[in-house]
């Protein structure tokens, strides 16, 4: 078996980027007026451009998802218990702690990966004020009985979209959903700014409000209304937005290819298994997971460390449980008693590469790994 030196080494994601000549155009123009960041010109482009992409009214830009969700839920001012959950990146739960917010942690639907709608509701007390859903892996929550069950307990809604860019839902675009939707513009995501990300906002008025908070909370030269935070995005990042909005539809084909390969490939291969999205999802596949049990001829684990032996970089994501971490495990809803899907497909998780750049050569060489796992 190679171990891997000679091959080039293959991530579960690279950024798609715009090569430096049809770059440079803009970092000279950037270089010639010399505004560099609060809200330049090609913020102020991207903002416009972005939001007719995604078929969304209003949207604030951000300097990264993370800040993102902290100014979220400061616009919407939560406070006290926020359902959410383990099943995620640790942003997601790290913006509740930033906000003195504490994180209620319920199980994942085995199909999706995302909050399980009928654990939602047992796990609410007097102090519950949010929802804290994740689009995961880009899937869509049930958005539907995820907004009947806040609509009855009056409790406010925001999804942490960072997975989901352009996903839609019989043609129609799920980030204008709930109070607010998060989106990531990291540089391993579908569509990215380096760094960067960016709140859809229902309304003029929430728009205004979060532009307050992203800059300090300045109303204007002389008035602060908010203890606002630094977020804005500079114009580096919405010059290359404005570049990726003209090839983000190319990359998200590519992407659909891979992903078609892979189940094409993989589907007999016994021990697997996949998420499947409903025939109405408009998918982006910013990522595709496997889940391994125990009648494949060896452990996640295994698995994980072959591939990495010969230059594969799969990813466990999520691995661990939020909840597992020292910071969250001694939440009373951190007990893995209360988790059990979300413990088990935590252990089962793998994450293969899918991106624009990855060959076919590539490509083949990560599906024999897959399917001979013992050579």
């Amino acid at each position: 078996m190679s171990n891997g030196t000679d091959l080039k080494p293959v991530f579960v994601t690279q950024p798609d980027l715009p090569s430096l000549d049809e770059f440079l155009p803009y970092l000279e123009r950037i270089w010639e007026k010399k505004w560099l960041t609060n809200a330049g010109e090609f913020h102020q482009r991207f903002e416009v451009e972005l939001a007719k992409y995604l078929g969304v009214e209003q949207l604030a830009l951000v300097s990264n998802g993370t800040l993102g969700l902290v100014i979220g839920l400061q616009a919407l001012a939560i406070a006290g218990e926020v359902i959410t959950t383990p099943y995620s990146f640790v942003a997601t739960a790290h913006s509740l702690l930033w906000n003195n917010l504490e994180p209620v942690f319920v199980d994942i639907d085995p199909a999706t990966c995302n909050l399980d709608p009928a654990k939602i509701e047992a796990a609410i007390t007097p102090r519950t004020t949010a929802i804290l859903p994740v689009h995961c892996y880009g899937m869509p929550c049930d958005i539907d009985r995820i907004q009947q069950i806040a609509d009855k307990h009056g409790l406010k809604v925001i999804y942490d979209a960072a997975h989901a860019f352009g996903v839609r839902v019989a043609n129609s675009s799920i980030l204008d959903r709930g109070g607010l939707s998060i989106l990531s513009f990291h540089a391993t995501k579908v569509f990215n700014t380096f760094e960067g990300g960016a709140i859809v906002c229902p309304d003029a008025a929430m728009k205004q409000r979060i532009d307050h908070l992203k800059n300090f909370g300045f109303v204007d030269e002389v008035t602060v209304a908010a203890a606002g935070i630094n977020g804005k995005m500079n114009e580096f990042q919405a010059g290359l937005g404005l570049l990726q909005i003209e090839r983000v539809d190319d990359a998200i084909a590519r992407r659909k290819v891979i992903a078609e390969k892979y189940r094409q490939a993989l589907r007999d291969v016994r021990g697997l298994s996949f998420l499947h999205a409903a025939s109405d999802v408009q998918q982006n596949y910013s990522y595709f997971p496997i889940f391994i049990d125990a009648q494949y001829p060896i452990s996640r684990d295994a698995l994980y460390a072959r591939l990495r032996e010969q230059g594969i970089y799969s990813r466990r994501y999520f691995y661990p449980l939020i909840s597992t971490m020292p910071m969250y495990r001694g939440f009373p809803s951190s007990d893995p008693a209360n988790l059990p899907v979300a413990t088990r497909i935590a252990e089962q998780v793998l994450c293969l590469p899918i991106y624009p750049n990855l060959s076919d050569k590539d490509l083949e060489r990560v599906i024999g790994a897959i399917r001979s796992p013992n050579t």
